[in-house]
């Protein structure tokens, strides 16, 4: 490890390792800091994302990724009636550890250094620019200088709030979520099944992604409002009691998801943000695994240009939102608009 990078990422999720790669891939020196032992665990996410998605980012979708492949939804609906559509495009169940694991193995094969367990306490400032960060790694403190810090940390981000920015969720809409992977689930693998009542996910949902042989993913998203009065994980209880007795419940996951629009600033003098940490999921669907592919691109490929040009001010990420803006985030404004009707 050095002293000095030109980028330095927190966090290696698809967001983080995918800009660290495209950055590399323009020549930029990049450090990737992630606090977990490992790329991809645990996993916080229900694994769905599109093959056309995908491959807007990727050069090819890698079969081991794949747990499922689905065309077809069914909604069930409150009152027990259910509705089937098909979206018109594959829609893939992942397996997060390899898929996080192998973006991670591209950014380093791209030329990207990774730390693991490697904590980081803070953004090193300098006459209100980001310069670095400060971080533990084996017990050890670091402080390591760069001249772009990208936060990709998650909803829990602390980057952006630690350089300045405004990156409070009003609770409304922060997503509480809880999610079993579970075997003995009889339902069809051929569809992704969501449900939408009160009593199951008031002002949410929840979905089960079959995985294939009885295994599935099993959760809900509820509002931080709703969540004040009765928790995810009791309602996800009752419901597996009620649907799925017989299920065996494999492990067990809990986190937030910012249901939101994109932060009104992603960029600032020296620092980015990108996927959940600049609020860049879809409000109604709380989706985010293809957006975050969509942002590192953007970010990395900016970003690798700042550094040709020896410029990382605010005014030289310009590109970063704007594009962001035309691929995702307009798009994202007018399902959140949908999300407050």
């Amino acid at each position: 490890m050095k002293n000095n990078y030109d980028i330095i990422v927190v966090g290696a999720g698809p967001a983080g390792s995918t800009m660290a790669r495209f950055a590399a891939q323009a020549g930029a020196s990049v450090l990737i800091l992630e606090k977990d032992r490992d790329v991809g665990i645990p996993v916080r996410c229900a694994e769905g994302a599109t093959e056309s998605g995908l491959l807007s980012v990727l050069d090819e979708v890698d079969p081991r990724w794949i747990e499922n492949s689905v065309q077809d939804v069914m909604f069930h609906s409150p009152s027990g009636d259910d509705v089937e559509l098909n979206f018109r495009q594959t829609g893939f169940i992942l397996n997060r550890k390899l898929f996080d694991y192998d973006l991670a193995q591209m950014a380093v094969k791209a030329g990207a250094e990774l730390l693991t367990k490697a904590y980081v306490s803070n953004v090193l400032m300098q006459d209100g620019q980001a310069v670095g960060v400060a971080f533990t790694h084996l017990g050890k403190e670091y402080s390591v200088k760069a001249k772009i810090v990208v936060g990709a940390d998650g909803v829990e981000s602390r980057v952006g709030r630690w350089a300045g920015l405004k990156t409070h969720v009003k609770l409304k809409d922060m997503e509480t979520c809880m999610q079993f992977t579970a075997r003995n689930i009889d339902l069809s693998d051929k569809h992704l099944h969501l449900y939408f009542s009160r009593k199951i996910a008031p002002q949410g949902y929840l979905w089960v992604f079959p995985k294939g042989e009885g295994l599935a993913n099993v959760g809900l998203g509820i509002s931080g409002i709703e969540a004040k009065k009765k928790s995810p994980l009791e309602y996800l209880t009752e419901f597996m009691a009620e649907h799925f007795p017989n299920a065996s419940i494999l492990d067990s996951v809990a986190g937030g998801v910012p249901c939101d629009k994109t932060l009104d600033q992603i960029t600032a003098d020296g620092l980015m943000l990108v996927g959940d940490a600049a609020r860049q999921v879809n409000p109604i669907t709380g989706g985010g695994i293809v957006a975050a592919l969509v942002a590192g691109k953007i970010a990395g490929e900016v970003a690798g240009r700042a550094i040709q040009n020896d410029d990382v001010s605010m005014k030289a990420f310009k590109d970063y939102p704007a594009r962001w803006h035309k691929a995702e985030g307009k798009n994202n404004q007018i399902f959140y608009k949908l999300k407050e009707q």
